[in-house]
């Protein structure tokens, strides 16, 4: 599996090491999958659609929200 690098500052590092016991590795990879499928469906949506950009990126915004609610409650 190809790896990838993510930076951040050292506030959050700090903040994310007072959860050892969290793979932050996965929550990372299951934040990219949710914003690559969120992607996915807009460029489904503004394909054919009459949707304005506006329209898809609302719809986009819920999926993420719902995604990273998923990911907090995956995370306890």
């Amino acid at each position: 599996m190809p790896s990838i690098t993510v930076n951040v500052d050292d506030d959050l590092k700090a903040r994310m090491e007072n959860h050892p016991e969290i793979n932050w590795s996965e929550v990372t990879r299951q934040a990219i999958q949710e914003k690559i499928e969120a992607l996915e469906v807009m460029d489904e949506l503004t394909g054919e659609s009459e949707l304005t950009e506006n329209d898809v990126q609302e719809i986009a915004d819920k999926i993420n929200k719902r995604g990273r609610q998923r990911v907090d409650e995956e995370s306890v």
